[in-house]
């Protein structure tokens, strides 16, 4: 499923709300939040996304900001797309092809956004919590 508006917009938000219940009842109320309806190349479900980014970040406070800023940004859809912008996948990169110096699978596997994701919040904040904080006060990173 691709953002076809912003992903801050109500339309969107209220997708989010409704496939993190359908995820959440599906698993049983295990707290996992998911998109309804994604297909795309392995590993395609928000769950897996979060199990890599949990893996890759290795520190529960930055995976949490991390996972803050991503679902406001995509939702954790690996394929969502700004329409008026072209930014990419699951931190909104932009342009996209930002993402290609991680892997050649950019478009396709939320681990190499992730792992692009996360070099870039090191890189320009400190950390996911540097870049959350201020998501926080600009409502962009």
């Amino acid at each position: 499923m691709a953002v076809t508006s912003t992903p801050r917009s109500r339309t969107s938000r209220a997708r989010r709300l409704v496939a993190a219940s359908l995820a959440a009842a599906t698993l049983g109320g295990l707290g996992a939040v998911g998109t309804a309806g994604q297909a795309a190349a392995a590993p395609s479900s928000s769950s897996d996304g979060q199990s890599i980014a949990r893996e890759v970040i290795g520190d529960d406070a930055q995976f949490q900001c991390f996972s803050n800023i991503v679902e406001r940004e995509s939702g954790w859809d690996h394929t969502a797309t700004n329409p008026s912008s072209g930014a990419y996948g699951l931190v909104q990169s932009l342009p996209a092809e930002k993402m290609a110096s991680h892997g050649s699978d950019w478009r396709t596997n939320p681990e190499t956004q992730i792992k692009w994701g996360v070099d870039y919040m090191n890189d320009r904040y400190g950390s996911p919590c540097g870049a959350w904080e201020f998501w926080q006060a600009n409502h962009w990173y």
